[in-house]
């Protein structure tokens, strides 16, 4: 009995240790399994997307080359943090590199604006004078017959006969054989020769003579230049008609054109530098003494006045001046000024993006602003920023293109959401050319005549770069490309408003720094590779825009771009292939004819 209990203990225990052995060697490995699968699920669920820094819109699940600039991609950053503004949107140091964003302190400081003004050197209204006539009569001589010539005070001008003058001298005489008897008579007969200015020496003379002069002398009742003649010999005048114009030139007046847009920075007693066309290398200073409280309806343009002397009469009417006011607004002494990099303008909205730092890195978030008057490069910023805030000044277009494209607030969509970008399935939205899949918005029913005009002279200029590239010489593109960049230059982009100005800002971007690339390299494969990226972007353009009296024909190459193919514009249907030249230079097709 004993022996069998000694038994069962002993095969009981040894069953609990077998079961607890099984149990800890079994058991964790099932756990551990268990753990792994769990581990290799979040894993996949967190499986890193790739896109470009350049080209946010681009969403690949594996890493490579952007199918739009061949830059390699990125791993796309997780912003869904809790402690970062869901409004804002967060940029990796990479990214910040690669589009060029810089960003400055807003500080506060003085609104000095540099008011250039164009205007005329005039005579002195107050300086000129009507020579007229104080008899009626006939001109029988000038003796100042040309415009310019100077006169002196009392200097005989003009001798004029007048009847009724010879009718006046034969009631003096008469008057006077009564004057011991009738005084008054005699007298008002000497009086109504003086209302003619007749001076008492030439009334004496004629009493002397006791004989009727029929010509009367004119004398110049100031001293100065005659700038207009009015009347010829044999011209019959009325009593107090003009025959010269008379200006005093030792003082004039500077005036000058003050614009209506100009018009809040310009006050009385502003120091203004001007200088003279015809008299190179001087400069002259003067300060405003008036100022039109008028605007000519016809002009839009008030008048600024500065008088002046004129030693040597240096200064003549008509002259051109150009002059230049440090000009300050009266209202306050400083304010917020911004560079217009950094401001947005859709027309109606006007915005800047807000630099913000947090443990996971930058952030960006859109603020709308008020803007004041511009400063040249510049605008006051009348609300919407506080001093010491940290806005971005440069690579604005790329921080509002990723805040779209991840749904934050941005220029064109406020209130942020989901934005179509024709990206929405996973693809790169890319079709096999390499061509943007989307249609091309065209805006050549509004664009105006003298921007097409100049979009033209930049399309010339491009096709000489790109008969460069067929013939392969490195050099020769550099120096095509610096034609380009000159001519693009000179586009004038005020001539667009409002949505047309922001599409034609967003293809210069790429236009600009693929050109210049372009310019400064001597070595054809690369310049081909920057050639891809610029063909994208000036396309889009000339599509958007349209072009001057030009047929275009937009072709592509299959091969180029490292099989990835490429496009290209040309004068001729006749395929003559910019990426391979004489190695190929037949290859290619035209997909599209632009009229």
């Amino acid at each position: 009995m004993k022996t069998n209990t000694k038994t069962i203990i002993i095969v009981l225990s040894t069953l609990t240790i077998g079961l607890l052995l099984g149990w800890l060697i079994f058991g964790g490995t099932g756990d551990n399994t268990k753990y792994e699968n769990q581990v290799e699920n979040q894993e996949v669920g967190e499986e890193t997307i790739w896109t470009c820094s350049m080209h946010p819109q681009i969403r690949q699940n594996e890493p490579g080359d952007c199918p739009i600039c061949g830059m390699d991609l990125i791993p796309l950053e997780d912003d869904q943090h809790d402690d970062v503004d869901p409004m804002a949107i967060s940029m990796s140091a990479t990214a910040i590199q690669l589009a060029n964003i810089q960003t400055a302190v807003v500080g506060a400081m003085d609104h000095v604006k540099e008011v250039r003004l164009n205007g005329k050197i005039q005579e002195d209204e107050r300086l000129v004078f009507s020579q007229s006539s104080h008899v009626p009569g006939r001109i029988e001589n000038l003796m100042v017959n040309f415009t310019g010539d100077y006169v002196n005070k009392g200097q005989v001008i003009a001798s004029v006969y007048s009847p009724d003058l010879v009718t006046a001298q034969e009631e003096l005489y008469e008057a006077q054989k009564v004057k011991d008897t009738q005084p008054q008579l005699f007298n008002a007969a000497k009086e109504k020769l003086k209302t003619w200015k007749l001076t008492d020496d030439q009334i004496n003379r004629m009493l002397k003579s006791g004989s009727t002069t029929t010509s009367f002398d004119i004398q110049a009742d100031v001293s100065g230049y005659v700038i207009q003649k009015n009347v010829n010999p044999g011209d019959y005048v009325q009593r107090g008609e003009p025959i010269y114009e008379i200006a005093d030139l030792s003082r004039v007046w500077v005036l000058f054109d003050v614009y209506e847009s100009d018009i809040g920075w310009i006050k009385k007693g502003d120091k203004v530098e001007y200088t003279v066309a015809s008299l190179p290398g001087e400069t002259f200073t003067g300060t405003i003494s008036f100022l039109d409280p008028i605007i000519n309806p016809m002009t839009r343009v008030a008048k600024a006045r500065i008088a002046t002397t004129n030693p040597g009469l240096k200064l003549k009417p008509e002259m051109f001046v150009s002059g230049i006011v440090q000009a300050q607004l009266q209202k306050t002494s400083d304010a917020m000024v911004v560079p217009k990099t950094a401001v947005m303008w859709t027309g109606q909205r006007s915005v800047v993006y807000i630099k913000s730092i947090s443990d996971q890195g930058l952030n960006f978030k859109m603020r709308e602003v008020t803007l004041g008057p511009a400063l040249g490069e510049s605008y006051v910023i009348a609300e919407g920023l506080a001093i010491g805030e940290e806005i971005a000044i440069n690579g604005t277009f790329s921080i509002d293109a990723a805040a779209q494209l991840a749904g934050k607030p941005s220029m064109m969509n406020p209130e942020g959401g989901p934005t179509m970008t024709g990206h929405d399935h996973g693809g790169t939205g890319m079709s096999s050319a390499g061509e943007s899949s989307a249609p091309v918005q065209s805006l050549t029913e509004t664009t105006p005549a003298a921007f097409k005009a100049q979009l033209t002279k930049v399309y010339n200029e491009y096709l000489d770069m790109k008969n460069a590239f067929v013939e392969t010489d490195a050099k020769k593109v550099a120096n095509e490309a610096k034609d380009v960049i000159k001519s693009l230059k000179a586009v004038d982009m005020a001539l667009l408003k409002g949505d047309a100005h922001m599409m034609w800002m967003g293809q210069l971007e790429t236009l600009n720094s693929t050109i210049n690339a372009i310019s400064k390299s001597n070595d054809i494969e690369k310049q081909r590779q920057e050639f891809v990226q610029f063909n994208l972007a000036f396309y889009k353009s000339v599509k958007m825009f349209g072009l001057e009296n030009v047929t275009a024909y937009y072709q592509y190459c299959p091969m180029a771009n490292n099989d990835k193919g490429a496009y290209w514009l040309s004068e001729t249907e006749a395929i003559r292939n910019p990426y391979f030249g004489d190695a190929m230079l037949s290859c290619g097709e035209t997909k599209e004819t632009i009229k």
